[in-house]
Order: C-alpha cells, then sequence, then structure tokens
C-alpha cells in the first residue's frame, strides 16, 4: 500500500470503548508504515480542529446509538464537518458510517419489525460499488447491528442490503459510510460474542456456529478487499468517481 509523497504517514482511529481495537483495518494499516493516532472522545480525548496532520480518519463502532443524547455523542457528529471540509479521506464503519448519515441530516433508526443483523450476510454491491478499487466488493460480510440508516441526500449507494439497505455508500470525494465491520477479526468475532449473547437471540441474528462458518468461508475475499479499497481511499477515494 504505497504512501504519497505528501503523506503526513498519520491516520486518526476514533474508537469508543477502552478495549476497542481497530482489528484488520489498524494491521494493514500499520503494515503500510502508517502511525496510528488513536483517540478515544468517549473517555475524553480531544479531536483535531483541522486534519492537516493526518492522511485521513476512521471512525469505529461501538454498542451505543448515533442517536443517544451523550454530548460526546452530538460533539463527535458535528466534528465530522471537519474531514468533510477538509476533504481528507474519511471511513465511518457501522456508528461511524452513521454518525456520518445523522451528520448529513438523515435518520438512524431500528428496523421497523424489530430485526437485527448480527453475522455475516449477503450484500448486493452496485456499479458503483465495483468500482472503488481494483477487486470486486465482497458480496458476504460481517454485521454487528441493530439500527440503520436512510442513504443521504447527494451520496452515491455503493451496496444495498435486504433487512437494512443501505449497507455502503460515498459522499463528496473521499468519504465512505460502511454499516458492515471489514476490519473484524477471529478473535474480535468470538470476543463479541461472548460479551453480547443476548443480540446472537434478537430476530435475524446467525447463531454462532454460523459466524465461524461465515468467518472461514468469506474472510479471505475480504481481506483482498479491504488491502485493495484502503489503498484507493488514502489516494483520496477517487477511483469511484
Amino acid at each position: 500500500m504505497p504512501i504519497g509523497q505528501e503523506s503526513s504517514g498519520r491516520v486518526l482511529i476514533i474508537l469508543h470503548q477502552e478495549c476497542s481495537t481497530p482489528g484488520r483495518v489498524g494491521r494493514l494499516l500499520r503494515d503500510a508504515g502508517l502511525h496510528l493516532d488513536i483517540r478515544r472522545p468517549r473517555f475524553g480525548d480531544p479531536l483535531p480542529k483541522t486534519l492537516a496532520d493526518h492522511d485521513g480518519v476512521i471512525i469505529f463502532g461501538g454498542p451505543m446509538s448515533a442517536n443517544d443524547d451523550d454530548d460526546w455523542i452530538r460533539r463527535e457528529i458535528d466534528w465530522i464537518k471537519v474531514p468533510l471540509k477538509e476533504e481528507k479521506p474519511f471511513l465511518g464503519i457501522c456508528l461511524g458510517a452513521q454518525m456520518l448519515a445523522r451528520h448529513l441530516g438523515h435518520r438512524v433508526c431500528p428496523h421497523p419489525q424489530g430485526r437485527v443483523e448480527v453475522g455475516y450476510y449477503p450484500i448486493d454491491p452496485t456499479e458503483h460499488g465495483h468500482k472503488l478499487c481494483d477487486c470486486r466488493f465482497p458480496t458476504r460480510v460481517y454485521q454487528w447491528h441493530r439500527e440503520g440508516f436512510d442513504l443521504p441526500n447527494g451520496a452515491t449507494l455503493l451496496a444495498k442490503g435486504h433487512d437494512f439497505e443501505a449497507q455502503a455508500f460515498r459522499y463528496g470525494p473521499a468519504a465512505y459510510g460502511f454499516q458492515f465491520h471489514p476490519e473484524v477479526t477471529l478473535p474480535m468475532i468470538c470476543r463479541w460474542s461472548a460479551r453480547a449473547q443476548e443480540r446472537l437471540n434478537r430476530p435475524g441474528a446467525r447463531p454462532l456456529h454460523r459466524h465461524l462458518e461465515g468467518w472461514l468461508r468469506h474472510d479471505r475475499a475480504i481481506a483482498r478487499w479491504s488491502s485493495a479499497f484502503l489503498q484507493s481511499w488514502l489516494a483520496g477515494g477517487r477511483l469511484a468517481c
């Protein structure tokens, strides 16, 4: 994954729990020689007023909702104006994507029948999705969420699902929102399932053995795509324009 001559060598990583990690995405960025500037605004870490010293920013997921009234959530959603204004590569994953949708003025809400996506699910990439990078968009991805979002006005749909239609979108030249979790590793799947077993019993959730089977069947393709996408993303995400 090449780094441009004007690269700062730093990517801002925003996490929401004390034990959270950036998983596969963090490893790929480190393997590219990038430094991860990890911050947890929920626990008092400040967010920069500019991304002049960063190559991009990734907001990861968490068990909270983008609709919660916590001050730090409202501040984080408002802060997204910084990468959008500066047109710096931005990636929101799950909660991060929902925060981006909220920032753009669109709703985040549960499924009307109370269904969730927990485990591996099929998605349908669009033509724009397959053009993101030189690797075709995966058609089975790992999910862990009970809320979804509407496609923001002016955004380009990159992949759609059944119960939660907007699964991936691009906004502007370099901002992306993914409802699914390309960063997930097998230890993360086991940890999430152990710590939140009740979610496996909700309508639409996959049983744990299906998670493990899904990882064996689908993770290799997701890993290849994640590496190719991040390379395009760091270059400005403009291959799909």
